[in-house]
């Protein structure tokens, strides 16, 4: 169906990191795929109904007025008559005039449809689709794509009206064109967003779950200090097992609170062990909490990284290697970090009992190579030297290679060098 915003099978950045630590690839590439990213806490759509109009040479509204079902090889025809055109090419279709399109569509007097397709093939067209008014204005009156951060974001103040619409196919597709727009598109957005209807669909249950994250990340974006209070109480609060886009909440949380509001983190995902639900009755802190506090932080650190430094970001992320059912990832993240200050620590884990699972083995050895490939800028005669941590990882790789030859050849296998 043409008209129909649809999704990626794509998951957010949590779940793309995951699969791509597992894969061995280096902290370079996945900085690579995380900056391509668009929105951090957005399902991207497959197609917006911007591109599909872009791709056509009319698009008009037809108001239906009667329809041949198919039967034996016939394929069915559906009648129109066009009451409004957004544009058309050549002027070659005109209000009044009636248009068969070669396929059947139930429809009936008060119903119209958009027809949009290229040339004058109807053949060629997308299925008609039933839009109701306000779906029509959305359409007719959709900016097209511009290029330009100034002129994107400028563009997309078209689609803010329509969030939470009652027409769920203009909901949909408004919050795609924000879900496929870059954060530096949509961070300039600060002082038009709203607010407090932001604030409000992050605590209305009945706003999908899917743009719980988006919402969090918005709030973060335009929020007030007294902001604060509102997402750290669906943070502390758990009202499900594993809550989709929590990530988002927290990050918006930390833009708002800064320093204070990643303590805050830290003391109830990571340090503390248990958690309150929404009964008030204090149960184990669900994995997935602190999952989602790692991508909290890796969000801060490629887009926001002017509000918290880069090493207070580390010690937060130091905190999580001591879970070992995610302490591969978090050596992997450090990694792409460039920060070599956890070698003894990590040279500790790899003999500790705690940590004897291969993909936390793997990752060290993978940590230690990318450091030992470190060298000192180039001085006066171009010449280049290992750093100091480098010669320290590639003596700790030799030491690991006696020990432990099987592991460090199977980490080394598929690295790209």
């Amino acid at each position: 169906m043409v008209l129909k915003s649809g999704y990626r099978n794509m998951k957010n950045i949590l779940f793309s990191l995951v699969l791509l630590a597992n894969f061995v690839v280096t902290p370079v590439w996945l900085a690579h795929v995380q900056a391509a990213c668009a929105c951090p806490f957005c399902d991207a759509p497959a197609l917006m109904l911007s591109e599909q109009i872009g791709q056509c040479d009319h698009l008009l509204r037809g108001k239906w007025l009667e329809g041949e079902k198919p039967i034996s090889l016939r394929g069915g025809s559906s009648t129109f008559e066009i009451v409004d055109v957004a544009f058309s090419k050549g002027d070659r279709f005109q209000k009044g005039q009636i248009v068969v399109m070669p396929q059947y569509v139930a429809g009936s007097e008060a119903s119209t449809f958009s027809l949009m397709g290229p040339d004058e093939r109807l053949e060629d067209w997308h299925v008609p689709a039933e839009v109701t008014d306000t779906a029509w204005t959305y359409l007719s009156k959709m900016p097209p794509a511009v290029k330009g951060i100034e002129a994107q974001a400028k563009r997309l103040l078209f689609f803010l009206d329509y969030f939470e619409h009652s027409d769920v196919l203009v909901s949909n597709d408004a919050f795609a064109e924000f879900a496929a727009a870059p954060y530096e598109v949509i961070k300039p957005l600060k002082d038009d967003l709203p607010r407090e209807k932001i604030l409000g669909w992050l605590q209305d249950p009945k706003t999908p779950v899917t743009r719980t994250g988006f919402y969090g990340m918005l709030a973060g974006i335009c929020g007030k200090p007294e902001d604060a209070a509102i997402l750290e109480q669906k943070i502390v609060t758990l009202d499900a097992d594993f809550r989709l886009g929590i990530e988002g909440v927290m990050a918006g949380y930390m833009m708002i609170r800064g320093e204070e509001g990643l303590r805050k983190l830290e003391e109830v995902k990571i340090i503390r062990k248990t958690a309150i639900d929404k009964d008030g009755k204090e149960i184990k802190l669900p994995f997935s909490e602190t999952y989602a506090v790692m991508q909290a932080l890796r969000f801060m650190w490629t887009y926001e990284p002017e509000r918290l430094s880069k090493d207070r970001l580390k010690q937060a992320m130091h905190l999580l290697l001591e879970r070992k059912e995610m302490a591969d990832l978090v050596i992997t993240d450090l990694a792409r970090w460039k920060d070599w200050s956890i070698q003894d620590r990590l040279m500790t884990m790899y003999t500790d009992e705690n940590f004897d699972i291969p993909a936390i083995r793997r990752a060290i050895v993978r940590y230690l190579y990318y450091c030992s490939q470190e060298q000192t800028e180039p001085g006066a005669d171009g010449s280049r030297v290992p750093t100091a941590e480098a010669i320290k990882a590639e003596a700790n790789m030799k030491l690991l290679e006696e020990r432990d030859p099987k592991t460090v050849n199977d980490a080394k296998r598929y690295l790209i060098r």
